[in-house]
């Protein structure tokens, strides 16, 4: 069932989205050379707690940390690690999300570490156009198809691969809520219309090589199978009565 926020929840919901988007900006001032994932978590603990919230991460289906930390050729949900020092030429997806009173919101970027080559700062962009390609499809009488469409238009004639196992989604009293949001046609897609009110999240996953992933021994970290390398963008979204408003 997909539900349309009331006033008071979408209000909640920015407040939700204001700390998630500081938490960002001060996460990305961290980002170089040197610098382990571990560390990134403790700074999100530490901050999260400060604002009276609570990772929408930490013990998620045994999810151990509070962010997550996915560098390279790890699509999502990589554990942050003390043994996972940064280093030039990486790339690395910070994924957050925060319970606030109740309510989620959820946001990931993509970030170059250092000096990166030409190729992969181009994956980088791509990625984060093409998230913003699936928003101008957000307005009513518009369908979630559209979003999928409008995504997969993009980066088609890039070459580059668009991950199908995960999806954007729903979000609100649940991490994970009705509809889901494939970046790319998919056969059978729930053709959702949009309404004012509600709020779910987009977010393209694009790789270099192929689009086939597989989950290691942690049963968490999800990497390609080539091992080529991988960009994620993601944003909340509220449908408004003439368009979109991100709120992360």
């Amino acid at each position: 069932m997909i539900l349309i926020k009331t006033e008071n929840e979408i209000n909640l919901m920015k407040q939700a989205g204001f700390i998630l988007k500081t938490l960002r900006k001060m996460l990305s001032l961290y980002l170089k050379p040197g610098i382990s994932t571990y560390y990134l978590d403790i700074l999100a603990k530490n901050f999260i707690k400060k604002q009276r919230a609570v990772s929408a991460f930490k013990d998620y289906q045994g999810f151990s940390k509070h962010i997550c930390t996915s560098v390279n050729e790890v699509v999502v949900h990589g554990i942050p690690s003390k043994k996972q020092i940064l280093k030039s030429g990486d790339i690395i997806t910070i994924d957050l999300g925060i319970n606030y009173k109740g309510y989620f919101v959820d946001s990931a970027f993509t970030y170059a570490i250092g000096s990166v080559e030409t190729p992969i700062i181009q994956l980088i962009e791509v990625t984060q156009k093409a998230l913003y390609e699936g928003l101008k499809q957000v307005k009513p009488n518009n369908y979630i198809v559209d979003i999928s469409r409008a995504i997969e238009e993009f980066i088609k004639p890039y070459g580059y691969g668009i991950v199908k196992d995960f999806t954007g989604h729903g979000i609100g009293k649940n991490l994970h809520e009705e509809p889901y949001i494939p970046n790319c046609i998919v056969v059978d897609q729930e053709n959702v219309e949009l309404k004012p009110g509600m709020i779910f999240c987009i977010e393209p996953m694009i790789t270099l090589g192929n689009e086939e992933i597989e989950i290691l021994l942690d049963n968490w970290t999800a990497v390609t199978v080539d091992r080529s390398l991988s960009a994620h963008f993601e944003h909340t979204v509220l449908v408004t009565e003439k368009g979109y408003e991100i709120l992360t």
